[in-house]
Protein backbone atom coordinates (compact mmCIF):
# COMPACT_ATOMS: atom_id res chain seq x y z
CA UNK A 1 0.00 0.00 0.00
CA UNK A 2 2.23 2.40 1.16
CA UNK A 3 5.72 0.26 0.94
CA UNK A 4 9.03 1.80 -0.47
CA UNK A 5 9.85 -0.21 -3.87
CA UNK A 6 11.09 -3.64 -2.90
CA UNK A 7 9.61 -4.52 0.11
CA UNK A 8 8.87 -7.54 0.14
CA UNK A 9 6.61 -7.82 3.23
CA UNK A 10 4.01 -5.31 4.62
CA UNK A 11 5.19 -3.26 6.79
CA UNK A 12 3.39 -3.09 10.60
CA UNK A 13 2.06 0.58 9.43
CA UNK A 14 0.17 -0.63 6.52
CA UNK A 15 -1.25 -3.45 8.28
CA UNK A 16 -2.52 -1.32 11.19
CA UNK A 17 -4.05 0.32 8.49
CA UNK A 18 -5.11 -2.00 6.68
CA UNK A 19 -6.72 -3.35 9.78
CA UNK A 20 -8.44 0.19 10.40
CA UNK A 21 -10.20 -0.06 6.84
CA UNK A 22 -11.06 -3.74 6.73
CA UNK A 23 -13.29 -3.09 10.04
CA UNK A 24 -15.09 0.22 8.45
CA UNK A 25 -15.26 -1.53 5.44
CA UNK A 26 -17.45 -4.55 7.67
CA UNK A 27 -20.06 -1.34 6.98
CA UNK A 28 -19.94 -1.95 3.44
CA UNK A 29 -20.23 -6.21 3.91
CA UNK A 30 -23.16 -5.40 5.93
CA UNK A 31 -25.02 -2.79 3.15
CA UNK A 32 -24.30 -5.68 0.46
CA UNK A 33 -26.17 -8.28 2.74
CA UNK A 34 -29.06 -6.34 3.67
CA UNK A 35 -29.92 -4.70 -0.01
CA UNK A 36 -29.18 -8.08 -1.27
CA UNK A 37 -30.77 -11.03 1.01
CA UNK A 38 -34.23 -10.24 0.05
CA UNK A 39 -33.39 -11.73 -3.56
CA UNK A 40 -33.60 -15.29 -1.79
CA UNK A 41 -37.19 -14.59 0.17
CA UNK A 42 -38.76 -12.26 -2.64
CA UNK A 43 -40.96 -14.51 -3.95
CA UNK A 44 -41.86 -16.56 -0.94
CA UNK A 45 -42.89 -13.40 0.42
CA UNK A 46 -44.83 -12.28 -2.29
CA UNK A 47 -46.97 -15.63 -2.18
CA UNK A 48 -47.15 -15.78 2.06
CA UNK A 49 -48.36 -12.36 2.16
CA UNK A 50 -50.45 -12.71 -0.85
CA UNK A 51 -49.56 -9.40 -2.64
CA UNK A 52 -49.24 -8.31 -6.12
CA UNK A 53 -46.06 -6.51 -8.10
CA UNK A 54 -46.34 -2.80 -6.48
CA UNK A 55 -46.66 -4.15 -3.11
CA UNK A 56 -43.62 -6.54 -3.76
CA UNK A 57 -41.14 -3.44 -5.33
CA UNK A 58 -42.64 -1.50 -2.50
CA UNK A 59 -41.62 -3.93 0.33
CA UNK A 60 -38.26 -4.60 -1.24
CA UNK A 61 -37.58 -0.63 -2.20
CA UNK A 62 -38.39 0.78 0.77
CA UNK A 63 -34.96 -0.26 2.56
CA UNK A 64 -34.09 2.01 -0.30
CA UNK A 65 -36.25 4.94 1.50
CA UNK A 66 -34.26 4.22 4.57
CA UNK A 67 -31.06 4.39 3.07
CA UNK A 68 -31.58 7.72 1.52
CA UNK A 69 -32.38 8.64 5.12
CA UNK A 70 -29.43 7.39 6.75
CA UNK A 71 -27.19 9.06 4.23
CA UNK A 72 -28.39 12.29 4.43
CA UNK A 73 -27.88 11.91 8.15
CA UNK A 74 -24.72 10.01 8.55
CA UNK A 75 -22.37 12.94 7.59
CA UNK A 76 -24.25 15.56 10.20
CA UNK A 77 -23.70 12.35 12.89
CA UNK A 78 -20.32 12.09 11.76
CA UNK A 79 -19.21 15.12 12.28
CA UNK A 80 -21.32 15.90 15.40
CA UNK A 81 -20.48 12.72 17.48
CA UNK A 82 -17.68 10.98 15.20
CA UNK A 83 -17.14 8.65 12.42
CA UNK A 84 -16.91 5.98 14.91
CA UNK A 85 -20.18 6.29 16.97
CA UNK A 86 -22.17 6.40 13.80
CA UNK A 87 -20.49 2.90 13.06
CA UNK A 88 -22.02 1.49 16.38
CA UNK A 89 -24.78 3.14 15.61
CA UNK A 90 -25.45 1.42 12.07
CA UNK A 91 -24.32 -1.86 13.75
CA UNK A 92 -27.37 -1.51 15.96
CA UNK A 93 -29.99 -0.60 13.25
CA UNK A 94 -28.67 -3.43 11.26
CA UNK A 95 -29.20 -5.79 14.09
CA UNK A 96 -32.73 -4.63 14.65
CA UNK A 97 -33.88 -5.02 11.02
CA UNK A 98 -32.44 -8.31 10.80
CA UNK A 99 -34.63 -9.57 13.85
CA UNK A 100 -37.72 -7.68 12.63
CA UNK A 101 -37.83 -8.66 8.94
CA UNK A 102 -37.31 -11.97 9.87
CA UNK A 103 -40.08 -12.32 12.14
CA UNK A 104 -42.84 -9.76 10.36
CA UNK A 105 -46.90 -10.21 11.50
CA UNK A 106 -47.82 -8.55 7.92
CA UNK A 107 -46.06 -7.12 5.09
CA UNK A 108 -46.47 -3.27 6.84
CA UNK A 109 -44.07 -4.58 9.62
CA UNK A 110 -42.16 -6.59 7.27
CA UNK A 111 -41.62 -3.22 5.14
CA UNK A 112 -41.01 -0.72 8.30
CA UNK A 113 -37.98 -3.43 9.50
CA UNK A 114 -36.88 -3.54 6.07
CA UNK A 115 -36.83 0.63 6.24
CA UNK A 116 -35.00 0.20 9.52
CA UNK A 117 -32.04 -2.13 7.73
CA UNK A 118 -31.92 1.08 5.22
CA UNK A 119 -31.25 3.76 7.52
CA UNK A 120 -28.27 1.68 8.80
CA UNK A 121 -27.54 0.74 5.34
CA UNK A 122 -27.31 4.48 4.30
CA UNK A 123 -25.19 5.25 7.26
CA UNK A 124 -22.45 3.01 6.18
CA UNK A 125 -22.64 3.55 2.32
CA UNK A 126 -21.02 7.10 3.25
CA UNK A 127 -19.20 6.78 6.47
CA UNK A 128 -17.20 3.93 5.84
CA UNK A 129 -15.75 5.76 2.45
CA UNK A 130 -15.16 8.65 4.03
CA UNK A 131 -13.34 7.43 6.94
CA UNK A 132 -11.10 4.81 4.60
CA UNK A 133 -10.08 7.84 2.83
CA UNK A 134 -9.28 10.20 5.85
CA UNK A 135 -7.42 7.31 7.03
CA UNK A 136 -5.90 6.32 3.83
CA UNK A 137 -1.93 7.28 2.67
CA UNK A 138 -2.22 8.88 -0.55
CA UNK A 139 -0.38 6.53 -2.28
CA UNK A 140 -2.76 3.56 -1.07
CA UNK A 141 -6.17 5.00 -1.07
CA UNK A 142 -7.28 3.86 -4.25
CA UNK A 143 -6.94 0.47 -3.12
CA UNK A 144 -7.93 0.76 0.29
CA UNK A 145 -10.97 2.56 -1.05
CA UNK A 146 -12.11 -0.27 -2.90
CA UNK A 147 -12.32 -2.58 0.21
CA UNK A 148 -15.80 -0.96 0.51
CA UNK A 149 -16.46 -2.10 -2.63
CA UNK A 150 -14.86 -4.84 -2.00
CA UNK A 151 -16.62 -5.90 0.97
CA UNK A 152 -20.31 -5.27 -0.66
CA UNK A 153 -19.40 -7.98 -2.99
CA UNK A 154 -18.56 -10.24 -0.61
CA UNK A 155 -21.67 -9.53 1.53
CA UNK A 156 -24.14 -9.54 -1.50
CA UNK A 157 -22.29 -13.12 -2.56
CA UNK A 158 -22.44 -14.53 0.83
CA UNK A 159 -26.18 -13.51 1.20
CA UNK A 160 -26.26 -15.78 -1.89
CA UNK A 161 -24.64 -18.43 -0.51
CA UNK A 162 -26.63 -18.23 2.74
CA UNK A 163 -29.71 -18.44 0.49
CA UNK A 164 -28.77 -21.29 -1.50
CA UNK A 165 -27.42 -23.45 1.50
CA UNK A 166 -30.85 -22.62 4.13
CA UNK A 167 -33.07 -23.57 0.40
CA UNK A 168 -31.43 -26.65 0.16
CA UNK A 169 -31.17 -27.20 4.00
CA UNK A 170 -34.95 -26.65 3.88
CA UNK A 171 -35.67 -28.89 0.89
CA UNK A 172 -35.37 -26.41 -2.00
CA UNK A 173 -37.94 -24.31 -1.13
CA UNK A 174 -37.30 -20.40 0.05
CA UNK A 175 -41.35 -21.49 2.52
CA UNK A 176 -40.11 -25.08 3.95
CA UNK A 177 -39.40 -24.57 7.49
CA UNK A 178 -36.47 -25.31 9.29
CA UNK A 179 -37.35 -25.42 13.03
CA UNK A 180 -40.74 -23.80 12.87
CA UNK A 181 -39.04 -20.96 10.80
CA UNK A 182 -39.80 -20.62 6.92
CA UNK A 183 -36.12 -20.89 5.05
CA UNK A 184 -36.83 -17.07 4.04
CA UNK A 185 -36.90 -16.35 7.90
CA UNK A 186 -33.90 -17.48 8.88
CA UNK A 187 -32.27 -16.20 5.10
CA UNK A 188 -33.26 -12.68 6.63
CA UNK A 189 -32.27 -13.40 10.36
CA UNK A 190 -28.76 -14.80 9.55
CA UNK A 191 -27.33 -11.07 9.04
CA UNK A 192 -27.41 -10.42 12.98
CA UNK A 193 -23.61 -12.48 13.05
CA UNK A 194 -22.16 -9.90 10.60
CA UNK A 195 -23.78 -6.94 12.45
CA UNK A 196 -22.92 -7.75 15.94
CA UNK A 197 -19.65 -8.58 14.80
CA UNK A 198 -19.18 -4.94 13.14
CA UNK A 199 -20.31 -3.42 16.07
CA UNK A 200 -17.71 -4.78 18.30
CA UNK A 201 -15.16 -4.31 15.98
CA UNK A 202 -15.45 -0.55 16.07
CA UNK A 203 -14.22 -0.32 19.52
CA UNK A 204 -11.34 -1.69 17.95
CA UNK A 205 -10.39 1.36 15.50
CA UNK A 206 -9.12 5.00 16.22
CA UNK A 207 -11.30 7.56 15.18
CA UNK A 208 -10.64 10.09 11.79
CA UNK A 209 -7.63 12.22 12.07
CA UNK A 210 -9.21 14.90 10.38
CA UNK A 211 -12.22 14.60 12.51
CA UNK A 212 -9.88 14.43 15.35
CA UNK A 213 -8.43 18.03 14.50
CA UNK A 214 -11.64 19.96 13.62
CA UNK A 215 -12.58 18.82 17.27
CA UNK A 216 -8.94 20.33 18.74
CA UNK A 217 -7.68 16.72 19.42
CA UNK A 218 -3.88 17.61 17.85
CA UNK A 219 -2.06 15.10 20.05
CA UNK A 220 -4.76 12.32 19.15
CA UNK A 221 -4.64 12.61 16.00
CA UNK A 222 -0.68 12.41 15.80
CA UNK A 223 -0.46 9.04 16.87
CA UNK A 224 -2.99 8.42 14.24
CA UNK A 225 -1.00 9.91 11.44
CA UNK A 226 1.89 7.77 12.75
CA UNK A 227 -0.02 4.64 12.90
CA UNK A 228 -0.87 5.10 9.50
CA UNK A 229 1.19 7.23 7.29
CA UNK A 230 4.83 8.10 9.03
CA UNK A 231 7.00 10.20 7.58
CA UNK A 232 6.32 13.89 9.02
CA UNK A 233 3.18 13.87 10.90
CA UNK A 234 3.77 17.41 11.65
CA UNK A 235 3.55 18.67 8.32
CA UNK A 236 0.27 16.72 7.66
CA UNK A 237 -0.96 18.06 10.82
CA UNK A 238 -0.62 21.61 9.54
CA UNK A 239 -1.84 20.90 5.99
CA UNK A 240 -5.30 19.62 7.88
CA UNK A 241 -5.36 22.78 9.86
CA UNK A 242 -5.31 24.81 7.05
CA UNK A 243 -7.74 22.86 4.79
CA UNK A 244 -10.12 23.38 8.20
CA UNK A 245 -8.77 26.68 9.12
CA UNK A 246 -11.43 29.15 9.64
CA UNK A 247 -14.36 26.43 9.17
CA UNK A 248 -17.77 26.03 10.50
CA UNK A 249 -19.26 22.55 11.22
CA UNK A 250 -20.20 21.46 7.18
CA UNK A 251 -23.53 22.13 6.47
CA UNK A 252 -25.96 20.87 3.72
CA UNK A 253 -26.05 24.95 2.61
CA UNK A 254 -22.73 25.16 1.92
CA UNK A 255 -22.77 23.34 -0.89
CA UNK A 256 -25.08 25.87 -2.68
CA UNK A 257 -24.15 27.51 -5.71
CA UNK A 258 -25.51 30.93 -6.66
CA UNK A 259 -25.17 29.73 -10.88
CA UNK A 260 -25.89 25.85 -10.73
CA UNK A 261 -27.64 25.41 -6.78
CA UNK A 262 -25.32 23.21 -6.16
CA UNK A 263 -21.54 23.62 -6.37
CA UNK A 264 -20.51 21.63 -9.64
CA UNK A 265 -18.32 19.17 -7.84
CA UNK A 266 -21.33 18.06 -5.51
CA UNK A 267 -23.23 17.68 -9.24
CA UNK A 268 -20.37 15.29 -10.44
CA UNK A 269 -21.12 13.74 -7.47
CA UNK A 270 -25.25 12.97 -7.63
CA UNK A 271 -24.60 12.72 -11.09
CA UNK A 272 -22.09 9.42 -10.75
CA UNK A 273 -24.59 8.32 -8.07
CA UNK A 274 -27.54 8.39 -10.35
CA UNK A 275 -26.04 6.91 -13.31
CA UNK A 276 -24.53 3.93 -10.93
CA UNK A 277 -27.89 2.86 -10.27
CA UNK A 278 -29.58 3.59 -13.53
CA UNK A 279 -27.61 1.11 -15.62
CA UNK A 280 -29.82 -1.33 -13.66
CA UNK A 281 -27.36 -3.26 -11.60
CA UNK A 282 -29.22 -3.45 -8.66
CA UNK A 283 -32.10 -5.49 -10.77
CA UNK A 284 -29.46 -8.32 -11.07
CA UNK A 285 -28.77 -8.35 -6.84
CA UNK A 286 -32.30 -8.24 -5.53
CA UNK A 287 -34.44 -9.74 -8.98
CA UNK A 288 -32.35 -12.20 -10.29
CA UNK A 289 -33.63 -15.21 -8.72
CA UNK A 290 -37.51 -14.13 -9.91
CA UNK A 291 -35.90 -12.94 -13.03
CA UNK A 292 -34.56 -16.12 -13.81
CA UNK A 293 -37.98 -17.94 -12.99
CA UNK A 294 -39.77 -15.84 -15.06
CA UNK A 295 -38.00 -16.92 -17.93
CA UNK A 296 -38.71 -20.23 -17.02
CA UNK A 297 -35.49 -21.65 -14.54
CA UNK A 298 -36.68 -23.53 -11.67
CA UNK A 299 -36.66 -21.72 -7.80
CA UNK A 300 -33.06 -24.03 -6.89
CA UNK A 301 -31.12 -23.17 -10.30
CA UNK A 302 -32.34 -19.51 -10.34
CA UNK A 303 -30.42 -19.34 -6.79
CA UNK A 304 -27.57 -20.87 -7.97
CA UNK A 305 -27.41 -18.52 -10.75
CA UNK A 306 -27.54 -15.91 -8.55
CA UNK A 307 -24.58 -16.72 -6.73
CA UNK A 308 -22.75 -17.80 -9.92
CA UNK A 309 -23.02 -14.30 -10.93
CA UNK A 310 -21.59 -12.63 -7.60
CA UNK A 311 -18.35 -14.88 -8.22
CA UNK A 312 -18.18 -12.62 -10.92
CA UNK A 313 -18.72 -9.82 -8.67
CA UNK A 314 -15.96 -10.74 -6.85
CA UNK A 315 -13.55 -11.38 -9.84
CA UNK A 316 -14.27 -7.87 -11.16
CA UNK A 317 -13.90 -6.08 -8.29
CA UNK A 318 -10.49 -8.40 -7.15
CA UNK A 319 -9.10 -6.98 -10.68
CA UNK A 320 -10.23 -3.05 -9.60
CA UNK A 321 -8.59 -3.38 -6.47
CA UNK A 322 -5.48 -4.02 -8.21
CA UNK A 323 -5.80 -1.49 -10.87
CA UNK A 324 -7.45 1.96 -9.28
CA UNK A 325 -3.90 2.99 -7.95
CA UNK A 326 -2.32 1.75 -11.28
CA UNK A 327 -4.68 2.86 -14.27
CA UNK A 328 -6.72 5.55 -12.42
CA UNK A 329 -10.05 6.23 -12.01
CA UNK A 330 -11.57 7.39 -15.19
CA UNK A 331 -10.54 4.63 -17.25
CA UNK A 332 -12.07 2.32 -15.35
CA UNK A 333 -14.86 3.76 -15.48
CA UNK A 334 -14.82 4.26 -19.55
CA UNK A 335 -14.28 0.72 -19.44
CA UNK A 336 -16.69 -0.63 -17.37
CA UNK A 337 -19.26 1.91 -19.37
CA UNK A 338 -18.91 0.78 -22.70
CA UNK A 339 -18.63 -2.98 -21.83
CA UNK A 340 -21.99 -2.20 -19.56
CA UNK A 341 -23.57 -1.01 -22.75
CA UNK A 342 -23.17 -3.53 -25.04
CA UNK A 343 -23.86 -6.47 -22.03
CA UNK A 344 -26.99 -4.71 -21.42
CA UNK A 345 -28.36 -4.46 -25.35
CA UNK A 346 -27.37 -7.85 -25.33
CA UNK A 347 -29.48 -8.80 -22.76
CA UNK A 348 -32.20 -6.56 -24.09
CA UNK A 349 -31.67 -8.21 -27.53
CA UNK A 350 -32.40 -11.71 -25.39
CA UNK A 351 -35.40 -10.55 -23.67
CA UNK A 352 -36.91 -9.47 -26.46
CA UNK A 353 -37.57 -13.37 -27.43
CA UNK A 354 -39.33 -14.65 -24.65
CA UNK A 355 -42.46 -16.44 -25.55
CA UNK A 356 -45.05 -18.60 -23.24
CA UNK A 357 -44.82 -22.34 -23.97
CA UNK A 358 -47.46 -24.25 -21.87
CA UNK A 359 -48.58 -21.52 -19.93
CA UNK A 360 -44.82 -21.14 -18.23
CA UNK A 361 -42.39 -18.46 -19.56
CA UNK A 362 -39.67 -20.04 -21.71
CA UNK A 363 -36.17 -18.42 -23.30
CA UNK A 364 -35.34 -20.75 -25.52
CA UNK A 365 -31.73 -21.37 -27.57
CA UNK A 366 -29.64 -19.58 -28.27
CA UNK A 367 -31.29 -16.76 -26.27
CA UNK A 368 -31.23 -17.72 -22.93
CA UNK A 369 -27.58 -18.62 -22.68
CA UNK A 370 -27.03 -15.11 -24.21
CA UNK A 371 -29.16 -13.48 -21.74
CA UNK A 372 -27.27 -15.26 -18.91
CA UNK A 373 -23.70 -14.72 -20.20
CA UNK A 374 -25.05 -11.35 -20.94
CA UNK A 375 -25.70 -10.44 -17.13
CA UNK A 376 -22.50 -12.22 -16.03
CA UNK A 377 -20.52 -10.06 -18.10
CA UNK A 378 -22.36 -7.08 -17.22
CA UNK A 379 -22.19 -7.87 -13.48
CA UNK A 380 -18.29 -8.36 -14.36
CA UNK A 381 -18.25 -4.77 -16.31
CA UNK A 382 -20.11 -2.74 -13.53
CA UNK A 383 -17.34 -4.36 -10.77
CA UNK A 384 -14.23 -3.63 -12.56
CA UNK A 385 -15.58 0.04 -12.40
CA UNK A 386 -18.76 1.74 -11.60
CA UNK A 387 -18.71 -0.88 -8.47
CA UNK A 388 -15.87 0.32 -6.89
CA UNK A 389 -14.54 3.36 -8.50
CA UNK A 390 -17.81 5.65 -7.44
CA UNK A 391 -17.47 4.49 -4.30
CA UNK A 392 -13.61 5.74 -4.34
CA UNK A 393 -14.55 8.88 -6.05
CA UNK A 394 -17.00 10.15 -3.58
CA UNK A 395 -15.06 9.21 -0.70
CA UNK A 396 -11.77 11.77 -1.97
CA UNK A 397 -13.32 14.31 -4.53
CA UNK A 398 -14.65 16.58 -2.09
CA UNK A 399 -12.64 19.15 0.02
CA UNK A 400 -12.33 18.68 3.45
CA UNK A 401 -14.74 21.37 4.48
CA UNK A 402 -17.59 19.90 3.32
CA UNK A 403 -17.16 16.49 2.27
CA UNK A 404 -19.50 14.80 4.90
CA UNK A 405 -22.53 16.86 3.77
CA UNK A 406 -21.49 16.52 -0.05
CA UNK A 407 -21.23 12.92 0.57
CA UNK A 408 -24.81 12.59 2.13
CA UNK A 409 -26.18 14.12 -0.46
CA UNK A 410 -24.87 11.74 -3.35
CA UNK A 411 -25.02 9.08 -1.07
CA UNK A 412 -28.90 10.07 -0.46
CA UNK A 413 -29.08 10.63 -4.63
CA UNK A 414 -28.05 7.23 -4.98
CA UNK A 415 -30.49 5.46 -2.79
CA UNK A 416 -33.29 7.36 -4.32
CA UNK A 417 -31.94 6.38 -7.48
CA UNK A 418 -31.77 2.78 -6.62
CA UNK A 419 -35.52 3.01 -5.16
CA UNK A 420 -36.56 3.93 -8.67
CA UNK A 421 -34.96 1.43 -10.27
CA UNK A 422 -36.15 -1.17 -7.24
CA UNK A 423 -39.45 -0.17 -7.20
CA UNK A 424 -40.59 0.13 -10.64
CA UNK A 425 -38.57 -3.04 -12.18
CA UNK A 426 -41.53 -5.58 -11.13
CA UNK A 427 -44.29 -3.46 -12.92
CA UNK A 428 -42.06 -2.53 -16.05
CA UNK A 429 -41.01 -5.92 -16.47
CA UNK A 430 -44.46 -7.44 -16.37
CA UNK A 431 -45.04 -4.86 -19.00
CA UNK A 432 -42.11 -5.78 -21.06
CA UNK A 433 -38.94 -7.04 -19.83
CA UNK A 434 -37.06 -6.27 -22.73
CA UNK A 435 -38.08 -2.21 -22.96
CA UNK A 436 -37.34 -2.49 -19.65
CA UNK A 437 -33.65 -3.13 -20.38
CA UNK A 438 -33.15 -0.97 -23.26
CA UNK A 439 -34.29 2.19 -20.87
CA UNK A 440 -30.82 0.85 -18.81
CA UNK A 441 -28.93 0.30 -21.68
CA UNK A 442 -29.55 3.77 -22.81
CA UNK A 443 -28.41 5.22 -19.52
CA UNK A 444 -25.41 3.03 -19.54
CA UNK A 445 -24.43 4.89 -22.94
CA UNK A 446 -24.97 8.32 -21.24
CA UNK A 447 -22.67 7.13 -18.94
CA UNK A 448 -19.78 7.27 -21.35
CA UNK A 449 -20.09 10.90 -22.36
CA UNK A 450 -20.77 11.90 -19.12
CA UNK A 451 -17.15 10.49 -17.38
CA UNK A 452 -15.51 11.79 -20.98
CA UNK A 453 -16.61 15.30 -20.17
CA UNK A 454 -17.46 15.58 -15.98
CA UNK A 455 -15.65 13.18 -14.25
CA UNK A 456 -11.66 14.17 -12.81
CA UNK A 457 -8.82 12.37 -12.19
CA UNK A 458 -7.47 11.67 -8.46
CA UNK A 459 -4.91 9.35 -8.61
CA UNK A 460 -2.24 9.57 -6.82
CA UNK A 461 -3.45 13.14 -4.98
CA UNK A 462 -4.04 13.94 -1.28
CA UNK A 463 -7.23 14.74 0.09
CA UNK A 464 -5.69 18.69 0.62
CA UNK A 465 -4.26 18.81 -2.26
CA UNK A 466 -8.16 18.31 -4.07
CA UNK A 467 -9.30 20.47 -1.18
CA UNK A 468 -7.32 23.15 -2.65
CA UNK A 469 -8.29 22.69 -6.54
CA UNK A 470 -11.76 22.66 -5.50
CA UNK A 471 -11.36 26.27 -3.80
CA UNK A 472 -9.76 27.47 -7.09
CA UNK A 473 -12.65 26.02 -9.48
CA UNK A 474 -15.59 27.49 -6.54
CA UNK A 475 -14.06 30.31 -5.07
Amino acid sequence: MSEPPGASTPSPRTLRTLHFATVAALGGFLFGYDTAVINGAVTAIRSVFGVGAFATGLAVAMALIGSAVGAWNAGKLADRYGRLVTMRIAAVLFLLSALGSALPFTIWDFTLWRLVGGVAVGMASVIAPAYIAEISPARGRGRLGALQQLAIVLGIAISQAVNWAIAGAAGGGAEATILGLAAWQWMLAAEAVPAVLYGLLAFTIPESPRYLVTRGHAGRAHRVLSTTEGGDVDERIAEIRESVANDHRPRVRDLRDARTGLLPVVWVGIVLSVLQQFGGINVIFYYSSALWQSVGIDESRSLLLSLSTQIFNILGTVIALALLDRVGRRPLLLTGSAGMTVMLGAATYAFGHATTVNGEPNLADPYGPMALVAAHAFVFFFAISWGPVVWVLLGEMFPNRFRAPALAVAAAAQWLANFVITATFPPLSEASLSMTYLGYTAFAGVSVWFVLRWVPETKGRTLEDMDRTALTRTG
